[in-house]
């Protein structure tokens, strides 16, 4: 069996932002030689996700107006996490609806997805650099 690993960085120059990095998962995927497994992406920081789903604008507005009502980024003083000094409060809850990381199936060399199923990259604190672990294993 056959194990390749890679970063990917993202910097999203507002707070909140969605990303499709399936394109970069297949360059990945590519450069492993790997043509039946799995292929593991996640999201290395604490206030960002990983997550499947399709790739249309007003979905992703939907997710933000939805993620929004259930954990409002202010008052920021609405979250304990926010009294030890930081803002981002929010960000963590929303991460944890959203999901950590994603599992896909190779299948002759393949991303193996159902209709519209694309990966994205999800930011709920951003301006600042953060990375996206993909771990690829099979034959």
């Amino acid at each position: 069996m056959k194990s390749f690993r890679k970063e990917l960085w993202f910097q999203v120059p507002g707070r909140r932002g969605f990303i499709n990095i399936t394109h970069q998962l297949r360059e990945a995927l590519k450069e492993s030689g790997i043509r039946e497994g799995l292929l593991l992406c996640n999201a290395m920081h604490i206030t960002a996700s990983v997550f499947i789903n399709d790739d249309e604008p007003g979905l992703h507005h939907d997710y933000e107006r939805w993620l929004e009502a259930l954990a409002p980024h202010a008052p920021t003083d609405h979250y304990h996490h926010n009294r030890m000094g930081e803002d981002n409060g929010d960000a963590h809850l929303k991460r944890q609806i959203m999901g950590r990381e994603v599992v896909v199936a190779i299948t002759q060399g393949n991303l193996d997805f159902g209709p519209w199923e694309q990966v994205f990259y999800g930011e709920f604190d951003g301006q600042r650099k953060k990375r996206v672990l993909v771990k690829i294993i099979g034959e």
